[in-house]
């Protein structure tokens, strides 16, 4: 299962939930605006930014921020999905 660190205001999450789905890949999503804990592992995966959409699987995290489908492909693979 993905999980994706999403905000409600954020264009690159809109366009990486698109992606995930028109691959027919489910994911759970997380909004850090609403979730503390959610916001502080982001910034822990991310050099200590608050980047989104960041998507995870098993023990590999990603951001897609400034998302490119590119950026997606290299997740998949490197999660093996």
């Amino acid at each position: 299962m993905i999980k994706m660190y999403t905000t409600s205001w954020c264009p690159d999450c809109v366009a990486a939930k698109r992606a995930l789905t028109q691959k027919g890949l489910t994911y759970e999503e997380i909004n850090i605006e609403q979730d503390e804990g959610a916001a502080e592992y982001v910034m822990s995966v991310n050099g200590g930014k608050r980047s989104v959409p960041t998507l995870v699987s098993g023990d590999v995290a990603h951001s897609l921020s400034g998302f490119r489908p590119q950026k997606l492909d290299a997740f998949l693979a490197e999660a093996g999905l």
